[in-house]
């Protein structure tokens, strides 16, 4: 899950973002997205996007919306909310 979950996020990143964000996918590991590009890791990170694997397979495939799976609690946000917001575009 993690390896296509990178590969995904790597096909949709353009442009540079303007901080450290990290996906932790219960049960499965850790996602860092930054400038640099999108890996599997697990490092210190300025927004941390908390989902179980198959809400974060949903909104990589389009089925859910990054914002209503926040709204409802599926999806939980903890730091900047502004580079959040930017990640809801890269995933949407």
């Amino acid at each position: 899950m993690i390896n296509k979950a990178v590969a995904a996020l790597n096909e949709r990143l353009s442009g540079e973002l303007s901080g450290t964000a990290k996906f932790v996918l219960s049960g499965e590991g850790t996602i860092m997205l930054d400038s640099s590009g999108v890996r599997a890791g697990d490092e210190t990170a300025d927004v941390v996007l908390t989902a179980e694997p198959s809400v974060f397979q949903a909104i990589l495939e389009g089925e859910t919306n990054p914002t209503a799976a926040f709204m409802t609690g599926q999806l939980s946000v903890d730091g900047d909310m502004g580079l959040a917001m930017q990640l809801a575009n890269v995933l949407s």
